[in-house]
């Protein structure tokens, strides 16, 4: 860490890492493959949420893709039900950030680095969360798959807002997320800290596998490592 570029850009996600709307993203998930006979109670159903669950990070409709692999139209569909089913519970319930986002975010942005918010979202589905948060003091640019072409494990969306916010060089940014494919995304796009938060669906193993260099308990512990050169408090994973 001591010889690592400065932080200019710190990508970050939305469910699981900056809003704790998880359990509303598996509902509608549940809902969506309900509309296409995949109930609750079958050994379909369960194997669907597996998959949902092993998929964190990924485009929607790539996951839905995975479920229906043999039809696009059914995957359609499903990725329909999943927007309204998504965006109707956001617009009842709200959305409420993880405990420290808001001041994490402050604490970068006040020292000069940009914040982009990553969605595995649609681009329409992302407007409307933005659209909830209320929150365009806060970051400088948010991003869905359909704005760089191909969304994670792929690092195209990383590389996108390193173009779009002017940034030099690569190793100049941070990735965070609570997903394997947030990992494999920062670590193919050559993000020099790419930080794995246990407040979403995947383990530390999980995390650390997809090629975390640090983990952390949340987003509250984000401006410390990034702006302490050597930081102590984050549980850096084992060897092995």
């Amino acid at each position: 860490m001591a010889n690592a570029p400065h932080i200019k850009l710190v990508c970050l996600d939305l469910a699981g890492t900056t809003v704790g709307d998880s359990a509303m993203v598996e509902r509608a998930f549940a809902e969506a493959i309900a509309t296409q006979g995949i109930v609750p109670g079958t050994g379909a159903y369960a194997r669907a949420m597996v998959h949902v669950h092993r998929s964190r990070g990924r485009p929607k409709i790539e996951v839905l893709r995975g479920i229906f692999p043999d039809n696009e139209a059914q995957a359609q569909a499903a990725n329909l039900t999943f927007e309204r089913s998504y965006e109707g519970a956001i617009e009842r319930s709200g959305l409420l950030p993880l405990p420290g986002t808001v001041e994490a975010l402050e604490k970068l942005r006040g020292v000069g680095i940009k914040i982009a918010l990553l969605s595995s979202f649609s681009r329409k589905t992302l407007s409307r969360v933005l659209s909830v948060l209320e929150w365009t003091d806060k970051i400088d640019l948010a991003l869905s798959p359909e704005d760089a072409g191909r969304g994670r494990p792929w690092p195209d969306m990383i590389l996108t807002a390193v173009l779009r916010l002017g940034i030099d060089d690569v190793r100049q940014v941070a990735v965070t997320g609570d997903s394997e494919s947030h990992m494999l995304s920062g670590r193919r796009a050559g993000a020099s800290i790419v930080t794995g938060l246990l407040t979403g669906p995947h383990s530390h193993e999980r995390l650390r596998t997809g090629g975390a260099t640090h983990i952390v308990d949340s987003i509250a512990d984000l401006p410390a490592l990034i702006l302490d050169p050597t930081p102590t408090t984050p549980r850096v994973p084992s060897p092995g």
